[in-house]
């Protein structure tokens, strides 16, 4: 159990306490429990969208996607606005788009990124609930999860000394390639051929990202792989909402 509790004390919010600091071997095991995590809160998001049920529509999706950003707190967010800044501003030089995110000041390429994102969730969530697919709130979470997981999986590590250093040297593969056949079929059967566009188009999304990384820096970064998180869960959201 100890690496879902390391994996769920990094990517959440939720009072988490760990006795001391995990070894390097749970802390690559704990890889494998981020689809867990992400099941733990699509659960949590389904369970909201039943109490709030009566609701207005817009008030719904307000408060779910509140309630998301919450239980994260905002931590893949605050990667994809570093990621954001850096992407352009890096100028395709891979030096300086590495400096840049580690600024910790939000240039407006960030900002404009990120009101974009929420509000594009924001309407997602809107259609979703109007519908009453709460049942499919739980796809999102779990994709973007498992994606961070493939690419930890398959990418290399650029920042030496790193945490994200450590997670990837200590993976452990061949389980990891389960882990991510077994959340596919998860999704699969949860939603049906319903959801069989979304999770391709985040297949397709996922690549892009993957090889943009690639060819600016190598491999990947913590604030890349955030922002690969958030984009996964908005090109879900977007196909279960079109």
């Amino acid at each position: 159990m100890l690496p879902f509790w390391i994996a769920l004390q990094f990517l959440s919010s939720l009072p988490v306490r760990l006795a001391g600091m995990p070894e390097p071997r749970d802390m690559g095991r704990s890889l494998l429990c981020y689809p867990l995590v992400g099941l733990l809160f699509g659960v949590l998001l389904w369970l909201a969208s039943h109490l709030l049920q009566g609701a207005p529509a817009p008030l719904q999706a307000a408060l779910l996607l509140t309630l998301w950003v919450g239980l994260s707190g905002a931590l893949h967010l605050d990667g994809l606005a570093d990621a954001a800044d850096a992407w352009l501003g890096g100028f395709g030089d891979r030096e300086r788009t590495l400096r840049i995110m580690k600024d910790p000041r939000s240039g407006p390429i960030a900002v404009v990124t990120l009101v974009l994102t929420l509000l594009l969730k924001f309407c997602a969530l809107w259609v979703l609930v109007e519908r009453g697919a709460g049942a499919l709130l739980v796809l999102a979470p779990v994709v973007g999860r498992a994606a961070m997981l493939g690419l930890f999986l398959g990418t290399p590590y650029v920042r030496q000394g790193g945490l994200g250093q450590a997670l990837a040297e200590h993976l452990p593969r061949r389980a990891a390639g389960w882990v991510l056949l077994a959340s596919a079929t998860g999704c699969l059967v949860l939603g049906g051929w319903a959801v069989v566009g979304p999770l391709l188009a985040a297949v397709v999304v996922f690549f892009g990202l993957r090889r943009s990384m690639c060819q600016r820096l190598g491999g990947t970064t913590g604030d890349t792989a955030g922002a690969l998180l958030e984009l996964l869960e908005l090109t879900v959201l977007l196909g279960l909402a079109l």
